[in-house]
């Protein structure tokens, strides 16, 4: 694969900012490398803190959740979370368990099963509500694009609050203009709809869950600040699910990982001590690499509700022994996605040498819950976008990974005929349609593929180009400032000649 070496070039009083935030010029230059720009947003990206986090009710649908969500919880009436079956999605669960659990809530969750279920609410959960007689399903990661088993749960009488953080679906008329598609719930949170006025719509689906909880302390006149034993799981959900680690989510991160040692949850106190890490220096790389991949290998290859449970879990021994199983689980899904890389490869050099510009890849034999994985692979190894495609029960499914330039969710969109469910963000989407439709998805979706051989080159972008004798320990100490690091805070490259 190509490479392309960019040096940035951007502009700024780099000695005046190193002067008036007392950090080195060469690290004012490569915080406006990231475009953090002006006196506030610099001060947030170093400083920042939680008093900087917005007014949970500014988000559209808060308000009247809560008074929904209080008037339950008053009543005795039964919630049930339903949430999906990732990290993001199980700390979501989590954290709305937790907070309605201890003001008293009459609370229960149930996590779609990934191969039986499938992604998201649906109508066999929505029956099995009704049959455990449930009042209130409450969603967190899911639902923006479940407008059928949302009717479905109004039909039989639910109340159905929804909390997502993904795009929102669309249909465009004839004039090209698109107009939201919503769930027909009884309140929608998502900061992604149209006419929401909250400032930072990039959260996860854990960062909704907790700006939701935030705003029902407040309406229960309850301390919010009882909330914040729940960051450290927050940060987990943030890195895990890959959204900017930019304003509010840089400060919940940083927040979570500077009480993370500190932990009050036994089950996360478990899955740190199962991999050594309690004695060392818990950075961002550590949630996205070690601890969520244990809790994605149990919504892969078991249930996630045996994730959550270790959360919800007060026996220390019980913790342990199920913390050791997920690490388990995850050294056999390791073994998994190396196999399913290497028969990936094959066909995607072969697709590509045909001229495929998005790499529509099969896999009969892979197991479901890897395909993303392996697209991330595929991608990252040819900077081309991908899906990796695998047998179901009805048809296939299996997920897709995209990269810069091209936003996966609205090429599905132009061809979503094919499709039988789908779902996504610009950059990672799923979706699952009838297997005689594989071939015409593959032939559609390069037809409609606008990307040029340039965009196939990996872009390197070089922060600062400079004198070997310039980096001192000084500077390597300051260095740590810009942690954590992850999407839109990228760890530094810095050039210098030998």
């Amino acid at each position: 694969m190509m490479e392309q070496w960019y040096l940035y070039k951007k502009k700024a009083d780099f000695n005046q900012i190193g002067e008036k935030f007392n950090i080195d010029p060469v690290i004012a230059r490569l915080i406006r490398n990231r475009d953090v720009v002006g006196d506030e947003q610099i001060q947030q990206y170093l400083y920042g803190e939680l008093s900087d986090i917005s007014d949970p009710f500014l988000m559209k649908g808060v308000k009247e959740g809560v008074e929904i969500l209080k008037q339950k919880v008053q009543e005795g009436k039964t919630i049930r979370i339903i949430s999906d079956y990732d990290v993001d999605g199980v700390v979501s669960n989590y954290i709305l368990w937790k907070a309605i659990h201890d003001l008293g809530g009459k609370i229960d969750f149930q996590i779609p099963d990934r191969m039986k279920d499938g992604y998201g609410i649906n109508e066999n959960i929505i029956e099995k509500a009704v049959e455990d007689q449930i009042d209130t399903i409450l969603t967190c990661d899911n639902g923006i694009a479940a407008a059928d088993a949302v009717a479905y749960g109004k039909e039989h009488g639910l109340t159905m609050i929804i909390t997502d953080h993904h795009d929102v679906p669309f249909d465009t008329d004839e004039a090209g203009m698109r107009k939201e598609v919503l769930p027909p719930a009884d309140v929608v949170i998502n900061p992604k709809q149209e006419a929401c006025n909250y400032p930072y719509p990039l959260l996860c689906g854990a960062g909704v869950a907790f700006q939701f909880m935030r705003a029902f302390y407040q309406a229960m006149e309850e301390d919010e600040s009882q909330l914040e034993e729940l960051l450290s799981m927050l940060a987990i959900a943030t890195v895990c699910d890959v959204v900017d680690l930019t304003g509010e989510n840089r400060i919940f991160v940083k927040e979570g990982l500077r009480r993370i040692k500190d932990t009050q949850n036994i089950g996360l106190k478990a899955l740190l001590n199962v991999h050594d890490l309690m004695d060392k220096q818990i950075q961002s790389y550590a949630l996205g690499f070690i601890v969520g991949p244990c809790i994605n290998a149990s919504g892969r290859l078991e249930s996630a509700e045996k994730a959550l449970n270790l959360f919800l879990e007060e026996d220390e021994e019980k913790a342990k022994q199920t913390a050791e199983e997920l690490k388990e689980l995850n050294d056999l899904r390791k073994t998994m996605t190396e196999n399913g890389v290497k028969e990936a490869l094959g066909q995607a050099f072969e697709y590509e040498a045909k001229g495929d510009k998005v790499l529509v890849l099969y896999l009969p034999e892979c197991h479901e819950s890897i395909a993303g994985i392996i697209a991330g692979r595929i991608k990252d190894r040819l900077n081309h976008p991908a899906f990796v495609l695998t047998d179901a029960k009805e048809g296939i499914k299996g997920s897709g990974r995209s990269i810069e330039g091209y936003s996966m969710f609205e090429e599905m969109m132009k061809v979503k005929e094919v499709f039988t469910k789908f779902g996504g963000h610009p950059m990672a989407a799923g979706c699952s349609l009838k297997k005689e439709k594989l071939q015409e998805f593959r032939k559609k979706i390069n037809e409609n593929c606008t990307l040029e051989k340039k965009d196939f080159a990996k872009k390197v972008q070089i922060d600062i180009d400079m004198p070997v004798d310039y980096i001192t320990m000084d500077l390597i100490h300051q260095l740590s400032v810009l942690e954590p690091f992850g999407k839109e805070n990228k760890n530094h490259y810095l050039h210098t000649e030998s």
